[in-house]
């Protein structure tokens, strides 16, 4: 059965309901209802120079830049198969009775969250990545944040592909977008701190009073897309005899281009205090001086990738990213994130208009400011069945 005949089976279904139970069902004989996601099998050999990652750590199930090991001392390398990426989405719209529309949109997965152990079960707790409503020029709800472009996300096995270089953020916001492409957003705040000499460690602080505002322009010219973002945002904390707040702020250029079946997508993301937007939180939003004060962290991110389609089945995606945090030895000592990098190709094949299989190849760096580092080499294989 189709998944337009379920869904109006299930609709139906709920409206006898309804009915019986004497409640109108007026409202929802005008309401489509879509729904829609993907299967993923992830299966990867991940092999570490410099120590290792745990069982369970979130790193193994998809890269995060923070996390590659450094002075763990022996190596090791590890295997995993997991099916967390899989994802489930349910819309509805409704046309009211001014002829206007309006929709909800509410989105799960498994990835980050607990689950059941290795050893039997392997079970995952589903959680929700998207959940907005959509009325007029508002978007209302949890979506990928302004201040992110998405269209620059590579075709990967690897759940971001290029993590370290770019913006990445899910949260709840308001936002309003313009005719002319021009979108603005006030956000959830949060910051995040590294403590006095405290290298990799972080507070993270919910004493934030001002949302997060951003603001991104969006247009194409012939084969070429491209988006400009800025951020401005505070960081605050009022614990652990910190009682202070600093400014923060960033812009991003974003660019897609068409070169026949094949195309370039690449970022430049920089500010100061960008902390938790960037590289999946690579590096915090500020650090304490030894006066008890925030000063803020400044990070640059690059990305790029390039897709070479071969044939209607086959296609490569080369990719490259990095990030570049200005940490200061005198306050986060030797063990705080200096850089890290990821390079990675990969070998994509549409077994059918639904399934498509893929390979890849990928060496990721991470650097502290003592000179120390570790790399992880990964070979991924993943099959994607969408629905």
């Amino acid at each position: 059965m189709s998944n337009k005949n379920l869904v109006s089976s299930a609709v139906a279904g709920a409206l006898l309901s309804l009915a019986t139970l004497g409640v109108s069902t007026s409202a929802a004989a005008d309401t489509d209802y879509r729904v829609g996601g993907y299967i993923k099998l992830d299966v990867m050999t991940s092999h570490f120079d410099d120590g290792t990652l745990p069982s369970g750590s979130i790193g193994r199930d998809f890269y995060i830049p923070g996390l590659t090991p450094v002075g763990g001392g022996d190596s090791n390398t590890v295997t995993d198969f997991h099916a967390r990426e899989s994802r489930f989405f349910f819309e509805a719209k409704q046309t009211l009775a001014n002829g206007e529309t309006i929709s909800g949109y509410v989105e799960f997965d498994f990835l980050g969250t607990a689950g059941g152990d290795k050893r039997i079960t392997n079970s995952y707790s589903p959680r929700v990545r998207h959940a907005f409503i959509d009325y007029r020029n508002w978007r209302v709800g949890q979506f990928w944040s302004n201040f992110q472009e998405t269209a620059i996300i590579p075709e990967a096995p690897d759940f971001v592909g290029v993590a370290d270089g770019i913006v990445f953020n899910r949260q709840p916001q308001i936002r309003y977008t313009f005719d002319n492409g021009l979108s603005v957003s006030v956000e959830a705040p949060e910051t995040t701190v590294t403590p006095y000499q405290g290298g990799t460690g972080r507070i993270t602080s919910g004493d934030t009073a001002m949302p997060d505002l951003t603001a991104r322009w969006a247009t194409k010219l012939d084969n070429v897309y491209f988006s400009i973002a800025g951020i401005y945002r505070r960081l605050e904390l009022r614990q652990q005899g910190v009682d202070d707040t600093e400014n923060a702020f960033g812009a991003s250029l974003a660019l897609k281009w068409d070169i026949g079946p094949h195309d370039i997508r690449t970022s430049v993301v920089h500010g100061s205090g960008l902390g938790r937007y960037v590289g999946i939180n690579v590096a915090n939003g500020a650090i304490i001086n030894e006066d008890l004060n925030l000063d803020a962290i400044d990070v640059t991110g690059f990305s790029f990738a390039y897709r070479h389609v071969w044939s209607e089945k086959w296609r490569t995606n080369l990719i490259y990213s990095r990030a570049d945090i200005d940490n200061q030895m005198e306050l986060a000592g030797p063990v705080a994130n200096d850089s890290t990098q990821r390079y990675a190709i990969n070998m994509m094949y549409q077994v059918n208009e639904r399934l498509v299989v893929g390979g890849e190849y990928s060496s990721a760096n991470r650097e502290l400011l003592s000179g120390a580092d570790g790399n992880m080499d990964r070979v991924q294989f993943s099959a994607q069945y969408s629905f």
